[in-house]
């Protein structure tokens, strides 16, 4: 691939194209060792050039900035799956989603597509970024109560453990007794499921 300044030539319409139209929403949370592999076969070399500084002028527009996100968030969770690098651009992510949340560039980006700017929020092991996260998902996609749903899950386990337990293998961090016995009890999926039998869900 051609390279400019340093860096590969990849527009933010390729990133969008591939993500919201070539994977969509039924392929958003399906996983599946085809799709990890299909991602980081078109989009390795981009996150390696977004960790050395890459792509910072997409976020001078809504949809450069949606698809930056993409890229340093969501892509990273499919081709480095299991591993510390699905977090690495995480930092990265987040300082992008304030920019947009601060000129309400959300707003400009039709539903479904909308929710991955308040992904990197539920990702974060932040209390306030998860508090944050909920209220976005509650006022700005108020009709999708399974994303909402998921944005309390996170934050039910920040609130639990200040960080996500899951993550532990991967960032080579011991759990705690506690942690333990949450991942061997059904971890995410059973905070999911009760919050669901809670009345009102």
């Amino acid at each position: 691939m051609r390279r400019e300044r340093g860096f590969r030539v990849l527009s933010h319409e390729d990133v969008l194209t591939f993500w919201l139209d070539e994977v969509g929403p039924d392929g958003w949370y399906a996983g599946g060792d085809a799709l990890d592999r299909l991602v980081r076969d078109r989009f390795a070399a981009a996150w390696q050039d977004a960790v050395e500084g890459g792509f910072g002028l997409w976020l001078t527009s809504p949809a450069g900035a949606l698809a930056y996100v993409i890229l340093t968030d969501q892509l990273p969770r499919n081709m480095w799956r299991g591993s510390v690098q699905s977090f690495q651009l995480d930092p990265n992510a987040r300082a992008a989603v304030r920019i947009v949340l601060s000129r309400d560039w959300d707003l400009q980006i039709s539903l479904p597509a909308r929710q991955f700017f308040y992904l990197p929020l539920e990702h974060s092991e932040n209390i306030v970024d998860q508090d944050r996260a909920v209220a976005l998902f509650a006022t700005r996609m108020p009709d999708d109560a399974n994303l909402h749903l998921h944005a309390r899950a996170h934050r039910e386990v920040i609130r639990s453990f200040g960080r996500f337990p899951g993550r532990n293998a991967a960032l080579g961090r011991d759990s705690t007794p506690a942690e333990a016995l949450w991942l061997a009890q059904g971890a995410y999926g059973a905070v999911v499921r009760r919050l669901q039998a809670e009345p009102g869900n």
